[in-house]
């Protein structure tokens, strides 16, 4: 059956969500789903954890990452092991899993956009501001305007 262009999808999520800040971290919570997150990562990319080990060492410069320390990363009962924001970027760099930064900073309120994606945001911004400018002009046009004779 096919869909009405004129009828909307009550379970479509936006690709863009708008989000507002939580008031506070859960920090229990957050770092549970950041790990669940970054789990959810590992089970997706095509490489297992010595090889993504292995690709954040080299990603960052060093002589390696064990396969422990990605497993810290990624068990929920180990809450002294959080992961640093550099070894984060590398992590998402070995897997591939863009998503996870905007996992990472929507409590934050913000919403990811990679790449080309920036240029639909500044074309939304373009185009308020060019509704808001002829708002103006409309608002200017109402107004009468009596043009006073000057003599030379």
């Amino acid at each position: 059956m096919k869909r009405d262009p004129a009828q909307f999808d009550l379970f479509l999520e936006p690709v863009f969500p708008v989000r507002a800040a939580v008031q506070r971290i859960d920090i229990d919570r957050y770092r549970s789903k950041m790990k669940r997150a970054m789990a959810r990562a590992i089970r997706e990319c095509p490489f297992d954890r010595p090889t993504i080990a292995a690709r954040m060492a080299q990603y960052l410069g060093i002589p390696g990452i064990s396969k422990t320390t990605i497993d810290a990363y990624t068990a929920e009962s180990k809450d002294t092991h959080d992961v640093s924001l550099i070894r984060f970027a590398a992590f998402v760099h070995a897997t591939g899993a863009m998503w996870l930064w905007d996992e990472a900073i929507k409590d934050q309120g913000a919403t990811l956009l990679i790449g080309d994606e920036a240029v639909l945001a500044e074309t939304g911004r373009l185009q308020q501001e060019q509704q808001r400018i002829k708002a103006e002009l409309r608002a200017l046009r109402s107004r009468r305007v009596t043009v006073k004779e000057r003599t030379r």
